[in-house]
């Protein structure tokens, strides 16, 4: 069994973490994880991390919680030339946060657009945020043309009718812990055809949480993964083999991380 991560912001994690991490995901069949930057510089870390770890592969973007100032040229160029980069996967974490101590709404759409655009012209994936912003962020995928690249809606806890509309755009559907806790999204995941799904863990630290083993980490997407075989009453050996081969097609143009999938495949095997 082989599972993908598809988000994380494992580089805000201590260095002296990074590897206990990783190692437990490994024991959970998690051999391939992507981390997303939030801000220009956190996303230079995910593009570091991912030299020192061959498991690890980076995105990068501005979050729409980041955008204290107007997103300028500078922002837009400086997201351009870090997605530019060969070990770059996706355009993430970019989207929609409409939270009413969200930064101004008129922002996060010149930059959510902008980044959208930078996505299409690299040919690159945005997997993206969404808070209380559904509907805005489903016409701003459309009036942008988000689809000629493809991508996923991350963390994903909205309905039904959400959910429809992102697949008929072609876009995936990713999961992470709040399944194992909502009723009402176990539904939505009963719906959503296992070749639109992607498993996440969102992980990122935790200090709030007194307990450490209580983190969520990359090893979690197992978790993930069973409770969607549960829901669909489908072997989790599927639900790992559907779901990665999803993310490893959604990633048309990550050859890096096709190479490194299958070489740990079979490692993970061995």
């Amino acid at each position: 069994m082989k599972l993908i991560d598809c988000h994380t912001h494992l580089h805000d994690f201590e260095d002296v973490e990074i590897s206990k991490v990783i190692l437990r995901a490994n024991q959970a069949k998690v051999i391939a994880i992507i981390t997303a930057g939030t801000t220009i510089e956190s996303s230079v870390k995910a593009i570091n991390l991912s030299k020192r770890y061959p498991q690890i592969f980076p995105g990068v973007g501005i979050h729409p919680n980041e955008l204290h100032t107007d997103f300028s040229e500078e922002s837009a160029n400086g997201v351009l030339e870090l997605a530019s980069l060969d070990e770059v996967v996706m355009i993430s974490e970019i989207g929609l946060d409409f939270m009413e101590s969200s930064p101004d709404r008129a922002v996060q759409y010149k930059a959510f657009r902008s980044q959208i655009g930078i996505a299409r012209e690299l040919s690159l994936p945005i997997v993206f945020h969404c808070r209380e912003a559904y509907h805005d962020v489903v016409r701003i995928l459309k009036e942008e043309r988000a689809f000629e690249v493809g991508g996923a809606m991350h963390y994903f806890q909205g309905d039904q009718l959400i959910a429809n509309q992102l697949i008929d755009l072609g876009f995936y559907i990713s999961l992470g812990r709040p399944l194992l806790r909502m009723p009402d999204l176990q539904k939505v995941a009963l719906n959503v055809p296992i070749n639109r799904i992607l498993l996440e863990t969102d992980s990122f630290p935790q200090p709030f949480k007194k307990n450490r083993d209580n983190w969520t980490e990359p090893r979690h997407a197992l978790d993930v993964a069973n409770e969607i075989s549960r829901i669909k009453n489908i072997d989790v050996e599927e639900v790992a083999s559907v779901t990665s081969r999803n993310t490893l097609q959604m990633l048309k143009n990550a050859i890096m991380l096709k190479s490194h999938f299958d070489s740990l495949s079979l490692h993970s095997e061995t």
